[in-house]
């Protein structure tokens, strides 16, 4: 089925990119062939890359007709990132992928249905992948059990895998949730603060063809002292109605 180019999209995919120059045309050609039978537009967001990620992403636009390019003027950040491109968004829906590669854009689709299905809980508002065979070092798989297993005891957020890039949502729930950087590993707390259902689905994971992570053990632990602690703080001032009715 042939998507006509001024359609609106049902989804949009949002890939936050930082120096990422090997990788995106390979994860855009995988994006359009996953979503080749739905309406979609991917938006690729350039934080303020230092080699030639957001040159590769300009020339990319003639041969990718769903494909729009933001471009931060400083580098801001992944959670940033995500933000800005869920912001320019157009569809209600919203799928994120890390840019490195290692998600599998073939995922989307199922993670898709799985969120707008007939039989959804109402307050049903993302879906996350879960990596079932993480492809990773030992240091950064230990690291991150550990991590996630200290979030979930201290944050009750359901989620074995915060750390995984991948994850579908509703477009207006996200907007809902208070922002601050670092929020991508946080989204399930935070739907779940405001009172809206998670589920989880596995999806593959891969190994990094090029370029090198953004992240280092030493690096995620300095900041997620200072996130749980601010996460467990705004869970502590929840207050739900349980639904607003006009009357």
């Amino acid at each position: 089925m042939s998507i006509a180019e001024n359609t609106l999209p049902q989804i949009s995919v949002v890939v936050p990119a930082f120096n990422e120059a090997e990788n995106v045309e390979n994860l855009a050609t995988e994006i359009a062939t996953a979503l080749s039978e739905t309406p979609y537009e991917m938006i690729f967001i350039d934080d303020a890359s230092t080699d030639d990620t957001k040159a590769v992403l300009t020339d990319m636009k003639t041969r990718f007709p769903h494909l729009r390019v933001l471009a931060h003027r400083k580098n801001s950040g992944q959670s940033r990132g995500v933000r800005s491109g869920v912001l320019a968004a157009k569809a209600p829906i919203i799928a994120t992928l890390d840019s490195d590669g290692q998600n599998d854009p073939a995922d989307i689709p199922a993670l898709f249905a799985q969120l707008t299905r007939t039989d959804a809980p109402e307050t049903l508002a993302m879906v996350g992948g879960r990596r079932a065979k993480r492809i990773d070092s030992a240091a950064k798989k230990v690291a991150s059990r550990f991590g996630n297993g200290v979030r979930k005891i201290l944050l009750k957020d359901e989620a074995d895998d915060t750390g995984c890039g991948l994850k579908v949502f509703t477009r207006e729930a996200f907007l809902r949730l208070p922002y601050f950087d670092h929020i991508h590993r946080y989204i399930p707390a935070l739907m779940l603060r405001e009172g809206y259902a998670i589920e989880f689905a596995d999806v593959n994971h891969r190994a990094r063809e090029f370029g090198e992570s953004k992240y280092t053990n030493f690096g995620r632990l300095k900041v997620s002292v200072a996130d749980l602690r601010g996460v467990m703080w705004l869970r502590s001032r929840m207050r739900l109605p349980e639904g607003v009715d006009e009357v």
